[in-house]
């Protein structure tokens, strides 16, 4: 087996999908991270602080819990990555902190970001206050108006909120938005990116930064069970950091299964969804090559997702290669799927988990699994940013 099938070469592809397609304005600031991260991600004085800062600020390694009433409703032994439980509610602190401490240690004073739910928006504005850093944080006007107590929170960190009001008023309206804002600030403005998304090496260096859980679930399951891999690895992709991290240490490791979860909205064909992989043709969007939602004329096509965390028109390129090359299953989940599954999680074990996490959990009753199977399913999330979601639509369940 060739074990770089996987992984990313040194332009930046994963297969077929990745590379760098920046204007020209762009190249000295994503040249310059290019150069600079591979150094100091391995460098023993980040390492250290990195993961000090982890085990001490964030509180991982996040538990691996087995879910006795899930498993028994599932027929299979099933345990839950709680990422729901780190600081800030979510595993997107993991990238936020090492990509500050990346920031700052290339010198730059300014940091900005996108978010769609909040919790990248939150995680890097918390690090931003920990490390006395200016953070701008650009999010879509819809999701300003359906995520506002994560707006409150990133305000009392010190984070300036900037609504987007073009297009959808979403995550790729953010994004583009944060885009721009790099361009006119290249010499003091570090944009910390929160999935694997973006021109390289943003999709690798998200990956590496969130490979941590991956990294836990051999040590925990070694302990659990006696042995290091699962039969089935489950995690929700949108962009696809916490996916990206759950699968990361092994992707050459035939024997364990992927399955990921990406957002149906209101069904694949409605005209209402995010199913990027599903639906998704080969294009460019924000700097990568890979799958993207997209009309005749290349036209990028609004997503949909009652998660504000997964519409997003396009997919990182690991996980588009991993879906071409057939390494992983991927399920849509619909919008009342991943609300039902929600509240049986909620129901069967005293979790509440974030709406794009249940959209994993979703999966669930989609796969035939045997009373044998180890399976991990990551919780990205908690739940208590969507409660006005979930009691909205109780109905469904």
């Amino acid at each position: 087996m060739n074990r770089k099938k996987y992984q990313v070469d040194s332009n930046g592809y994963y297969g077929n999908f990745g590379g760098a397609y920046i204007p020209e304005i762009l190249h000295r600031c994503v040249t310059e991270l290019k150069d600079a991260y591979l150094r100091v991600l391995d460098s023993d004085d980040f390492k250290q602080e990195f993961a000090q800062l982890l085990r001490d600020y964030v509180g991982r390694p996040s538990p691996l819990y087995l879910a006795n009433r899930l498993s028994e409703k599932y027929g299979c032994k099933i345990y839950l990555k709680r990422e729901d439980l780190n600081h800030t509610g979510a595993h997107k602190i993991n990238n936020a902190i090492g990509q500050v401490l990346l920031a700052r240690r290339m010198g730059k004073k300014r940091i900005i970001a996108e978010t769609g739910a909040g919790q990248h928006g939150v995680a890097t504005a918390t690090v931003c206050a920990l490390m006395n850093m200016e953070c701008v944080v650009y999010m879509g006007e819809t999701d300003v108006a359906r995520q506002h107590i994560n707006v409150e929170k990133m305000k009392m960190l010190g984070a300036e909120v900037r609504p987007v009001t073009s297009g959808n008023k979403t995550l790729k309206d953010a994004t583009n938005e944060a885009i721009r804002d790099w361009c006119c600030h290249p010499e003091d403005t570090y944009y910390v990116i929160g999935s694997t998304v973006g021109p390289h090496p943003y999709p690798d260096m998200v990956a590496r930064l969130q490979s941590v859980i991956s990294e836990e679930i051999k040590k925990q399951l070694m302990e659990h069970e006696g042995r290091d891999y699962p039969d089935y690895l489950i995690a929700c992709v949108g962009g696809g950091s916490n996916a990206a991290g759950t699968v990361y240490h092994y992707l050459n490791n035939d024997k364990v299964k992927i399955v990921l979860a990406e957002a149906g909205g209101k069904g694949i064909h409605s005209g209402y969804s995010a199913a990027t992989i599903q639906l998704g043709r080969l294009g460019i969007i924000h700097g990568a090559k890979t799958l993207v939602m997209q009309d005749e004329d290349g036209q990028i096509l609004e997503p949909y997702s009652v998660s504000a965390g997964l519409d997003y028109p396009g997919i990182g390129p690991l996980h588009a290669n991993l879906a071409t090359q057939h390494r992983a299953t991927v399920l849509a989940i619909n919008d009342d799927e991943a609300i039902r599954a929600a509240y049986e999680l909620t129901r069967l074990e005293g979790i509440i988990p974030a709406l794009e996490s249940a959209h994993a959990l979703g999966a669930l009753e989609k796969v035939s699994f045997r009373p044998e199977d180890i399976v991990v399913l990551t919780v990205s999330g908690r739940g208590d940013k969507d409660m006005e979601t979930y009691l909205n639509n109780v109905q469904m369940c």
